[in-house]
């Protein structure tokens, strides 16, 4: 198991030379339907929050306690949002580094450092380290991470209720045998990526 200052090894370098650093991740670059989120996060260093980690690796319940955790205790935190229309016109790739660097904007604080999970954003000026596995690694990256997952998951599931035939709050969007039967059955609904369909033919 991951020594708990070395999974504070970089927040603990901000809190010495007194320089904001700042967590990036993303979530849902996968699935056929909804948007693409990334977060990003700047902790208070002195604050410590037990159990982060990878968002996947955590249950709902965990991911949902955390989160409020998080931006209760954050110095600062944002979103970024880009929705399935922009990602059929742009592609899932730079539909990701925009949702990212918008949220990188919205944070309010501009960083000293910015720490992703195993990216390097484009046209990001800010000095960035790509850390592969961050959210395992990193507490601002694991930070992250969770604020996306939780924050698209509820929207998966106002969606849900928007389109019930397609049971989003069980799929979240993503390419299961349950989703592609009611694809099926039903054809795209507004929010699907028609792009990720056409490439599944």
């Amino acid at each position: 198991m991951m020594d708990y200052d070395d999974f504070l090894k970089y927040e603990l370098l901000s809190r010495e030379t007194g320089i904001p650093v700042a967590g990036a991740d993303e979530v849902g670059r996968g699935p056929l339907a909804g948007p693409v989120y990334a977060a990003a996060v700047i902790l208070d260093p002195d604050v410590e929050i037990l159990y982060l980690n990878d968002s996947k690796k955590l249950s709902e319940n965990k991911r949902e306690e955390l989160y409020e955790i998080i931006v209760r205790s954050a110095s600062a935190w944002a979103v970024g949002i880009i929705d399935e229309k922009i990602i059929d016109r742009v592609n899932i790739l730079q539909a990701t580094y925009m949702a990212m660097r918008q949220a990188i904007t919205n944070l309010g604080i501009k960083p000293d450092i910015l720490l992703n999970d195993a990216v390097i954003i484009p046209e990001v000026n800010i000095p960035q380290e790509k850390i592969i596995k961050g959210d395992a690694k990193s507490q601002s990256i694991a930070a992250a991470s969770i604020l996306a997952k939780v924050t698209r998951d509820r929207i998966m599931a106002e969606y849900d209720i928007k389109y019930p035939e397609y049971q989003f709050a069980k799929h979240k969007g993503y390419g299961t045998a349950l989703h592609y039967e009611l694809l099926k059955k039903y054809g795209p609904s507004p929010i699907h990526r028609l792009t990720f369909l056409h490439d599944d033919k």
